[in-house]
């Protein structure tokens, strides 16, 4: 956010208990850190809770008085607003983003709240959408998107290992193999969000009859590699439905 300039160093204050993090934090950011959640709460507008899952209530349990009627955006996964909205008479809203969003290449979903306003609902989405792509999305579907935009990296970068892999067994030395899968990963990403065309659109024009790719895409389908991909997303998201009912 501060690379994107949605806010200022002089607009951010965290929170960090660990004195070495907080100084790294401090020195890399120049933003305010402190030590302990209610400071940040009292000062901040906007509160954005970023710790794990099975933090996230005791967080807002110690923080309730102070954090009533203010927006607060969770960035954690498996915690339902329901249990927050339980805990404060807070604005809440849910947020799933990526880690392409330290780059500007976020993928993000918003979902609001019972008590977020449609002021509530753009702020976040121009926020997020200045560190990538935002969409908003209904909190029944933040399953999903954990396990496709959440878990979605980790699955890319075994296709590029895999599509570089693959070069090597032909000889190809590891860097160079590398550089090329991860850029032909890239720029066909790229291709897919600017061009309007669809993904079948788009494979359609790399196929020709009998040549190289069609080959390729044979092999890919004898061993199922849609399906395992798929099969990814959909274990992802049972997962997060796990760790929200536990």
């Amino acid at each position: 956010m501060l690379l994107s300039k949605v806010f200022g160093r002089d607009e951010i204050i965290a929170s960090q208990p660990v004195p070495e993090l907080a100084e790294e934090l401090r020195r890399d950011t120049g933003i305010t850190v402190v030590a302990g959640n209610a400071e940040v709460v009292r000062a901040g507008a906007i509160i954005f809770i970023g710790v794990k899952p099975g933090v996230v209530l005791p967080v807002i349990e110690e923080t309730a008085g102070d954090l009533n009627g203010k927006l607060v955006v969770s960035l954690a996964a498996g915690i339902r607003l329901e249990a927050m909205e339980a805990k404060a008479s807070a604005r809440f809203m849910r947020v799933m983003t990526n880690t392409p969003s330290a780059i500007g290449r976020g993928a993000t979903a918003v979902a609001p709240g019972s008590r977020s306003t449609r002021e509530d609902v753009s702020r976040v989405l121009e926020m997020f959408n200045r560190i990538g792509a935002a969409v908003e999305a209904e909190e029944r579907h933040i399953d999903a998107v954990t396990a496709l935009a959440g878990s979605g990296p980790a699955f890319v970068y075994t296709v590029i290992e895999a599509l570089a892999r693959g070069a090597e067994a032909e000889g190809m030395p590891h860097d160079v193999a590398l550089t090329l899968a991860t850029q032909t990963a890239l720029g066909a990403a790229q291709l897919a969000a600017e061009s309007g065309a669809s993904p079948d659109e788009l494979r359609r024009m790399v196929i020709t009859p009998g040549g190289t790719t069609a080959a390729g895409l044979a092999a890919m389908e004898k061993l199922k590699t849609s399906e395992g991909l798929m099969a990814a997303v959909q274990a992802a998201a049972a997962r997060g439905r796990e760790m929200a009912a536990s």
